[in-house]
């Protein structure tokens, strides 16, 4: 559970070797010398590798300290091999990996309520029986995958249609909650994309902001250890407001 009183803290940056646990060195390179864009949505200049590397320290940091990492860019799209819509470098997989090999535990899930499927985190962390990834998303929507017919043993994508309110999300909860349970992890990550919000001007879902506060709620009782890494929400206005209440559904 994140503790309701945790500090704020400025991170160290996540070393190249806990990058490598997720990613290629061909990807390190390009984020560490590349210049310009990557993709449409997807720039590299003089600081974007320090940039990747301390928003990936702050989610390790985040599962040291059961915190929120409040950091940008975001990561889960970012694919072992390629950055992609707006991410370089996938923190919450870094942080997944992190905790496993330096605090020793052995599962962990990661639960993804971004508007958008985290593509990234799922082909970093397929095959990994030791990782349980669960994504709630619209769908169709970018990046186009996630659909119904994506599953596996450790995969669970539930795609859900535009216009989808709190109740709807609360009603795919169940599924989320089954396969969680049913894994046991040591620790549950979440991917806090706030772009479902009813004013986001990149989806078009209707979460509200005691939505997000009872989706935290929900996700700080799946295990014993819980972090959030910062994902989407792309209005500026509604921001502050959408992770004030997840953090006090996550503390409560």
């Amino acid at each position: 559970m994140l503790h309701e009183r945790l500090p704020f803290v400025e991170c160290s940056a996540a070393t190249e070797a806990d990058v490598l646990r997720c990613h290629t060195p061909e990807l390190v390179e390009q984020v560490r010398s590349g210049r310009g864009f990557i993709d449409a949505d997807t720039i590299c200049t003089e600081t974007t590798f320090d940039a990747a590397l301390l928003a990936a320290g702050a989610a390790i940091e985040a599962v040291r300290r059961g915190g929120f990492a409040l950091a940008r860019p975001p990561g889960h799209h970012a694919e072992r091999g390629r950055a992609m819509g707006f991410c370089l470098f996938d923190s919450i997989a870094i942080a997944a990996r992190w905790a496993q090999a330096e605090l020793g535990l052995q599962k962990v899930a990661i639960v993804d309520w971004d508007v958008h499927h985290g593509n990234g985190t799922q082909d970093v962390v397929a095959g990994d029986d030791s990782i349980l990834f669960v994504s709630m998303h619209q769908w169709p929507l970018y990046p186009g995958t996630g659909g119904a017919y994506e599953q596996g043993e450790r995969l669970v994508n539930i795609p859900l249609p535009a216009g989808t309110d709190d109740a709807g999300y609360f009603e795919a909860w169940s599924t989320v909650e089954d396969a969680v349970t049913q894994f046991e992890p040591d620790l549950v990550l979440v991917s806090a994309g706030f772009d479902a919000h009813v004013d986001d001007p990149l989806a078009g879902m209707l979460v509200t902001e005691a939505g997000f506060r009872e989706l935290a709620r929900r996700s700080a009782r799946l295990a014993p250890r819980t972090a959030a890494v910062l994902e989407g929400g792309y209005n500026l206005r509604t921001l502050p407001g959408l992770v004030e209440a997840a953090l006090d559904g996550f503390a409560s």
